[in-house]
């Protein structure tokens, strides 16, 4: 459930990574090519890019492919730093903006792919949502993102069905974790796409393994196997 993307590099407009891919989310909340679980991404979409170092977002709980006016108003929005998200919701879950990725501690921005049992983890004010997804995002601003690959391995123990693919960025650091669902990298000349599925053809796409982490800080890529036990 739910097909993400983030971008780190050069400044691009949100449209080339969304809407211009001839598989790009857009395609990706009606049409997904890898997704495991679900058919759709209708509940909702969102993007959160960075203006400077502040992080900025727009969310909806719409369908992305009827969303016409974000169609008309991407082309102008540019970032070095981009986060976004159409969303199938887990079942029983809410449908709302607040429920709708990317979330925030006012410095990362956050995506969940997946599925989690909601009991595993603690519920604070802070979260943005009741629905899994957000308390999950809290619970990972709240331990730190340096702490990414622990919290996963242990979340993933404690449920052991949970479905927990993340992809953060805070404007000069992208990362991800793939654990349960698809996860593929492109480096490219500009920058480099971390995605649920390849939003193309181009056969530099790179599928992440399950249960490990990917970290992008400039023209750097480090790829880290996790275990029960965390980063290994």
């Amino acid at each position: 459930m739910c097909r993400h993307l983030g971008w780190l590099g050069a400044q691009v407009p949100v449209s080339s990574l969304m809407w211009d891919p001839p598989q790009g989310l857009r395609v990706q909340s009606y049409a997904p090519r890898r997704q495991k679980h679900g058919l759709l991404n209708a509940d909702g979409w969102g993007v959160g890019f960075f203006d400077g170092q502040m992080p900025r977002r727009w969310r909806s709980a719409a369908p992305l492919w009827g969303e016409t006016s974000f169609e008309s108003v991407a082309p102008a929005l540019r970032s070095h730093c981009v986060i976004a998200a159409v969303r199938s919701a887990t079942v029983g879950m809410p449908i709302e903006v607040s429920a709708t990725a990317p979330f925030t501690d006012g410095h990362w921005l956050l995506s969940h792919n997946g599925v989690v049992d909601r009991t595993v983890l603690p519920l604070r004010s802070t979260a943005e949502s009741l629905c899994d997804s957000a308390i999950l995002a809290d619970e990972i601003f709240q331990r730190g993102m340096d702490r990414l690959g622990d919290t996963i391995a242990e979340v993933g123990a404690a449920d052991p069905l949970a479905r927990l693919n993340i992809l953060a960025a805070n404007g000069s650091r992208l990362v991800a974790t793939a654990w349960g669902d698809t996860l593929s990298i492109l480096r490219r000349a500009d920058g480099v796409v971390l995605a649920s599925e390849p939003y193309d053809d181009d056969p530099d796409w790179e599928d992440v393994p399950d249960h490990h982490l990917v970290e992008v800080t400039g023209d750097q890529v480090n790829i880290t196997a996790l275990d029960g036990k965390g980063i290994r």
